[in-house]
């Protein structure tokens, strides 16, 4: 593949992109994902919309009462711009990094960085000082724009020659006061749709973080699959959730599809599951984005009738249970959109949405996409046999400088790492992380299984399952269960009873040699800033114990 006339002067990403042999095969097979050679996203989700829809359409909105219109977002991004180009010297190609929660600065700060041309690498508020460091040593981060809380743990990471800018606060050095002054005009960086525009850092659940490297025109692509044909926004929806913008996942969800259709999203830094609830009614809210978990508890906490209003709610960072699907349904009259995607995808590849939802199911390839399930020699599996999930479209993997690179990407594929079964209409049925499936005395058990018979019982909030050694069985599936109040209070009392109870529980919903073997009473599962289950920790023999 020969890649455009690059705008970057600073050619660092593109001297790390993986060797083309090692990249896989992109799809470009629909009208919406065959893109101009020249494109600069951010042009696209502002200025066209401005265009389409007017400026004074609104575009953020804040739980405080904040509200700002596409132009002022626009306006924003542009002084931002010209100060990072004319005060800080910033290049195209150099790489700047986002730190700070869901609100409209960050916003703004990701946009002016697209439109000077440089590199967006948006991290989690929650990373600590080593983790930033890891990322600082793979990015080599030229400049970071952090919200002022968050200082502290980005100064303690020691990244070399890191110069930070703080926004979000007060004085005469935040980044409010430095921009004040400049012109809200600014012209955008003629990018090419395939220079990088930014770095995605993988969660991290299993090592080292991977750099995954994304171009002007993936940013688009998913939109233009996965929202465009699955989702199907209106510009006068109303998006809100719960996944932090550095999560693509999130970008996707609260910025890219409801600005690329002119609808609004509500961005919220901190909640609780209940208090979401509250704000998607409050709200307007028609669309949300969050984690099988969230909609299980807001439905606990006694909220669905806040959550009627939704036309749309997605489902996505961990498998979504049969049982939480249907208890949704019944009680918001609402089908929760499943869909399954990556930060090496970018976003959502296999999703379904109202009648061609199957309870349980992931769905089916999104428009643009492609997929099938390998066996153990690589070869295509029959349907209704497990094996792991390979995936193409306009999206893909590539590593910054990682010779998992090879891993990932096996002849065009990008193989996933999850195990799934295509059933004879074409869908996808999740069975298990492939490093997550545990073999039991020549028994194979998907962990996902066990957690959703768990799930069932009223005294289980939190369920995560894995395979420990045992040498007798050569693995024994492990549960990690989260407990109601009420329960916790019993388990006090008489650990072993409510052991039991949950261990004959599992055996009446799917066949017994599949039960848990050993069951652990914890107060939280282990989780990456992204919310992700780290269920190698769970492995560790001083594992998290309530």
């Amino acid at each position: 593949m020969q890649l455009s006339r690059s705008a970057h002067v600073d050619t660092f990403c593109r001297d790390n992109l993986p060797p083309q042999d090692q990249w896989p095969e992109f799809r470009f097979d629909i009208p919406g994902v065959q893109y101009p050679e020249r494109l600069n996203c951010a042009v696209e989700l502002l200025d066209k919309v401005i265009e389409e829809h007017g400026g004074d359409r609104t575009c953020l909105l804040t739980p405080a009462g904040e509200r700002w219109t596409y132009q002022e977002l626009l306006d924003s991004a542009n002084r931002i711009a010209n100060h990072l180009v004319d005060d800080l010297g910033i290049v195209p190609g150099n790489r700047v990094m986002l730190r700070g929660p869901n609100n409209p600065w960050l916003v703004a700060c990701w946009f002016a960085v697209l439109r000077a041309g440089a590199v967006v690498i948006p991290t989690m508020p929650l990373l600590r000082p080593r983790e930033l460091q890891v990322m600082g040593e793979i990015g080599r981060f030229d400049l970071a724009l952090c919200d002022h809380r968050f200082v502290a743990d980005l100064e303690a990471a020691g990244i070399p020659e890191l110069r930070i800018v703080e926004y979000a606060g007060e004085g005469a050095a935040d980044l409010a006061a430095r921009v004040a002054d400049k012109s809200a005009t600014f012209e955008p960086v003629d990018t090419a749709a395939d220079d990088v525009c930014t770095l995605a850092f993988t969660s991290g659940t299993t090592g080292k973080p991977k750099a995954t490297m994304h171009f002007h025109r993936d940013i688009l692509a998913n939109a233009d699959t996965f929202s465009a044909e699955v989702l199907k926004p209106v510009a006068d929806d109303v998006f809100t959730g719960t996944p932090p913008l550095a999560f693509t996942f999130g970008l996707g969800g609260l910025v890219v599809f409801p600005m690329r259709v002119g609808a609004s999203s509500l961005l919220i830094e901190k909640t609780t599951p209940a208090d979401l609830a509250d704000l998607i009614q409050e709200h307007g809210v028609t669309v949300c984005f969050t984690a099988p978990t969230a909609y299980r508890a807001m439905l606990a906490a006694g909220k669905a009738p806040q959550l009627r209003g939704l036309r749309r709610a997605v489902s996505a960072g961990e498998h979504l249970p049969a049982s939480t699907w249907e208890a949704f349904r019944e009680q918001t009259g609402l089908a929760i959109i499943d869909g399954i995607g990556s930060t090496e995808m970018l976003h959502i590849f296999i999703s379904a949405a109202d009648g061609d939802i199957r309870p349980g199911a992931t769905g089916r390839p999104v428009p643009g996409y492609q997929a099938m399930i390998l066996d153990a020699m690589g070869q295509p599996a029959p349907d209704g046999t497990p094996g792991r999930l390979a995936v193409k479209g306009p999206t893909g993997c590539r590593y910054l400088a990682d010779e998992r690179q090879a891993v990932y990407v096996q002849d065009g594929w990008n193989v996933t790492g999850d195990t799934f079964v295509r059933d004879e209409d074409g869908y996808f049925w999740y069975q298990a992380r492939s490093d997550d499936m545990i073999v039991s005395s020549g028994y194979n058990i998907a962990a996902p299984e066990v957690e959703e018979a768990l799930m069932a019982h009223p005294s289980v909030l939190e369920v995560a399952v894995v395979g420990m050694p045992d040498p007798d069985r050569g693995a024994v599936v492990s549960a990690h269960v989260v407990l109601t109040e009420e329960a916790a209070a019993a388990a006090a009392q008489d650990a072993d009873a409510v052991r039991k109870e949950l261990q004959d529980h599992a055996k009446a919903q799917i066949a017994p040699y599949k039960y848990p073997r050993r069951v652990e009473f914890v107060e939280a599962l282990p989780r990456t800033s992204t919310g992700k289950v780290q269920r190698y920790r769970l492995r560790e023999p001083d594992g998290p114990r309530r």
